[in-house]
């Protein structure tokens, strides 16, 4: 069964596993997590077929034939006026025949808010691991809770294999809107353009500005006005609501309380976030409850994990879009030349820019 629309925190789970060459390493893993790895990946290059040959053929869905010509349009833009790379990435199509096409399982110890890291040749290290069965993801998350950690395992819609593969359009995403389709176009694009391992935050905040941007402009390239829609400033604020409930306890881990009263602390943080969200749900989104499944299911440390990756040097990003008069080719040898800056003196200039 297909989704009729992406899930609220479609984004804030996106998936980025390069394959190529994950197998020829074992430092991290099992050679049989590998191999589901490259057999899943495998699956997926089979099932593409070539965007124009979907559109083309009259017993195609009439709905995916208008959806995928518009993300078409949106594919075409994002080389012409976004300058980002222009190659065979979703100009191609894939049924999965599932709702996602990974599930990544993230795990922390249960009074921290460290991620549980692997790491891999070409994404380098990462929070979570990701599977193709949703079996062998929730079979992985069992094995770490016996170890005693937090697990959360979440689906994944989409994912971007940094230029390896020709990524497709897959059937996960046809039933997203229009525009976020165009979005995660213009993002996953946006990592093939430049990644830096081993930096999250710098990656997923570079891809998150060309996506906001570039939206921007697509959306008045087609004559509508600039601003998103109310679901993204919605999104945006439940996001603000979880990182302050996970700095309020980062501060109760590096607490002195004894460790049975940093779990009644733990606890009774994840109730003060639901009622926050409560009170903003009622008052400000008109009893909206897109978010109440997330909000009211089990809480754990590694639940909260993925949020502010995505956002925490945007605004540094668009300053540095500015100061080069908002060319994207310039704008693009900038963050290049950021890249090759070491860590620390990296977010040094991306403080400073904020």
């Amino acid at each position: 069964m297909k989704r009729s629309g992406p899930g609220p925190l479609d984004r804030v789970f996106r998936l980025l596993v390069p394959v190529v060459g994950m197998f020829l390493l074992s430092g991290c893993s099992t050679l049989g997590y590998y191999g589901q790895l490259a057999e899943g990946q495998w699956q997926l290059l089979r099932a593409r077929q070539p965007v124009e040959a979907v559109i083309a053929d009259p017993g195609s869905n009439p709905q995916l034939r208008a959806r995928l010509e518009h993300a078409e349009q949106a594919r075409a833009f994002a080389s012409q006026q976004l300058k980002l790379p222009d190659n065979r990435s979703y100009r191609v199509y894939a049924d999965l025949g599932r709702p996602y096409v990974v599930w990544n399982v993230f795990a922390t110890p249960e009074l921290s808010l460290q991620p549980v890291t692997h790491c891999f040749p070409v994404a380098g290290c990462v929070a979570y691991r990701g599977y193709y069965r949703q079996g062998a993801a929730r079979g992985a998350a069992a094995v770490m809770r016996e170890q005693g950690l937090d697990v959360y395992v979440g689906g994944v819609e989409a994912y971007s294999t940094l230029g390896w593969f020709d990524d497709p359009i897959l059937s996960s995403m046809v039933g997203w809107g229009d525009e976020r389709l165009a979005t995660l176009i213009f993002h996953e694009l946006a990592h093939q353009r430049f990644y830096v391992k081993d930096d999250t935050a710098f990656n997923e905040s570079f891809a998150t500005f060309v996506e906001q941007e570039g939206t921007r402009q697509w959306r008045v390239s087609r004559g509508l006005a600039a601003v998103g829609d109310d679901h993204g400033k919605q999104r945006e604020e439940f996001v603000r609501l979880v990182l302050a409930s996970r700095e309020r306890l980062q501060a109760i881990y590096a607490g002195p309380l004894d460790d049975d009263h940093k779990r009644a602390a733990k606890q009774a943080e994840f109730e003060r976030l639901r009622a926050e969200y409560r009170v903003v749900r009622d008052s400000q989104w008109a009893g909206d409850k897109r978010y109440d499944a997330w909000v009211y299911g089990a809480m754990s440390n590694a639940k909260l994990l993925p949020f502010g990756l995505y956002d925490q040097w945007v605004p540094a990003f668009a300053a540095l879009f500015q100061s080069v008069d908002r060319d994207w080719v310039k704008f693009y040898e900038k963050v290049e030349a950021l890249g090759r800056l070491p860590t620390p003196e990296r977010n040094d200039v991306l403080q400073q820019l904020m």
